[in-house]
């Protein structure tokens, strides 16, 4: 606890307060990437109708591409290759290779039902999206947006 004020000296000065105790802080580490328990579902079900007995891990990455700059790539692989990061999800083992996981950092994948439904996935990184929603732009290393200026008519995705 923290305790802040303004005291008195013994000659009736004014002085600034003092903490008298310490704040103890702890950060709490960011997930690279998250799944729903709607998403983590989905992903046992389709994984589980892949003829390749041998696929067990969700790759998941970003390519350079579309007409914002980036686009997301989930598929199945066999397993995780050197360098990629590993975790474990509601049960589904995801992988990141190394080039993807800055952009990645914080992201949340979820499967929403319906007319419009499918993957959905919420990526803090994200500075601008398409307008199709396929392709997106982070800030990079100087912090200023990447070229591209969304979903026109030569949208690639």
């Amino acid at each position: 606890m923290r305790v802040c004020g303004v005291t008195k000296s013994p000659q009736g000065d004014r002085e600034p307060a003092r903490y008298t105790e310490t704040v103890a802080t702890t950060e709490q580490p960011v997930q690279l990437v998250s799944l729903t328990e709607a998403a983590a579902a989905k992903i046992k079900v389709l994984l589980a109708e892949e003829p390749d007995d041998e696929l067990g891990v969700l790759r998941v990455a970003v390519q350079g591409g579309g007409c914002s700059g980036f686009q997301y790539a989930l598929g199945f692989d066999r397993a995780a290759q050197e360098g990629d990061i590993e975790t474990t999800v509601h049960g589904v083992d995801v992988v990141v290779d190394p080039y993807s996981a800055p952009y990645l950092r914080g992201t949340e994948i979820d499967f929403v039902d319906g007319l419009q439904g499918g993957f959905a996935i919420n990526n803090p990184n994200v500075v601008a999206a398409c307008g199709c929603g396929h392709s997106f732009q982070v800030d990079d290393e100087t912090g200023e947006p990447m070229a591209g200026d969304g979903c026109g008519s030569g949208c690639a995705h």
